[in-house]
């Protein structure tokens, strides 16, 4: 690895920390799963494994460390929940068996905070019908932690693995909503913008969301992804280099908010690097996108769903951007410009 030292980037969901998996966890690493899993060389949103009967346990794990813990549209607690059921998801997961949650606090954390996020965990947990059955707590000194972390494990039973290295040429690109609410939101927040406008987080879980266009066309989604950490361009990215093929996104199909717009310009920020938490993007074949963006957009939270890009042979594991005017490489970030977003 050619950092000495462990930096923000290496957690921010971009090159940077692809590469510090990559190098320090992945490669080298036993493997000893059975045939046909899913593990952790394929860096995915989490582990499948065949379990007989032609079905799959899928599990996954995910830490959340955001700064302010309490955010327009949801705090830690809604986004830890939801964070874990939406890698379910991505794998083609969309029914939980069950959550674990591990919380650690800081001496001194406010009790009144605590009983806020745990009801807001329960609220979510209920709307992906998803219980949390077991857990862990630590407490540690003060200015040892930033108030409150919380860790949560998913797992579920599948009989079809979604993977996010499935793209083929031809197919079309779906986003299931508008993009860049979550992490424009938490950064106006964190800085006391006070930006005009509704500008909320999109945190939630979006498991029914994927099993609703899954059990309507299920055959036709050849990958599913989060734009989390990094945003479209970074998801995007490594679908795209996973596959072996490039993309090409039509700028003025990307569903942004005028709200999210106006925040990214002030900032100087691209809306496509920004996290997301209560999205989808997906690989969709030519023939069936317009079917399946009918069908997202009769779910609550696909209501602003549209086909913004295609698959195409150029320029592999690149993403270009068509401006109506001309075209432009975007570039995968090195880590999430926005850190402690999630």
């Amino acid at each position: 690895m050619n950092d000495d030292k462990i930096m923000m980037k290496h957690g921010a969901g971009g090159r940077a920390m692809r590469a510090l998996i990559e190098e320090l966890f992945v490669e080298g690493a036993p493997d000893g799963l059975p045939e046909g899993s899913v593990g952790l060389a394929a860096m995915d949103d989490g582990a499948a494994i065949p379990i007989g009967g032609g079905r799959f346990l899928v599990v996954t794990t995910d830490s959340h460390v955001i700064s302010p813990i309490f955010f327009p549209g949801g705090d830690i607690g809604r986004l830890a929940v939801s964070g874990t059921i939406n890698d379910l998801a991505m794998m083609g997961a969309t029914s939980a068996l069950a959550l674990t949650c591990a919380v650690i606090l800081e001496d001194g954390f406010p009790r009144a905070a605590l009983e806020r996020i745990r009801e807001s965990m329960r609220v979510t947990c209920k709307e992906a019908a998803a219980p949390i059955v077991t857990g862990d707590t630590k407490v540690m000194g003060r200015g040892e932690i930033d108030g409150i972390v919380i860790t949560t494990t998913g797992v579920a039973i599948t009989e079809r693995v979604v993977r996010d290295a499935g793209l083929h040429p031809g197919d079309r690109i779906v986003v299931t909503g508008t993009l860049g609410d979550h992490g424009l939101a938490v950064m106006s927040a964190r800085h006391n913008l006070g930006i005009e406008g509704d500008l909320r987080s999109d945190v939630a879980p979006i498991m029914s969301l994927v099993a609703h266009v899954l059990s309507h066309h299920g055959d036709a989604v050849t990958a599913l992804k989060d734009p989390t950490r990094g945003g479209l361009a970074s998801a995007l990215s490594e679908m795209a280099q996973k596959a072996g093929v490039g993309v090409t996104l039509d700028q003025n199909a990307l569903p942004i908010s005028e709200q999210v717009r106006g925040a990214a310009e002030l900032l100087g920020i691209d809306p496509l690097v920004v996290a997301n938490e209560g999205k989808a993007v997906m690989g969709v074949r030519a023939e069936d996108a317009d079917a399946v963006v009918a069908t997202l957009r009769e779910h609550p939270l696909g209501r602003n769903a549209a086909v913004v890009g295609t698959v195409t042979t150029e320029r592999p594991g690149k993403l270009v951007l068509d401006t109506g005017f001309g075209r432009r490489l975007v570039a995968e970030p090195e880590g999430e410009p926005l850190p402690r977003i999630c």
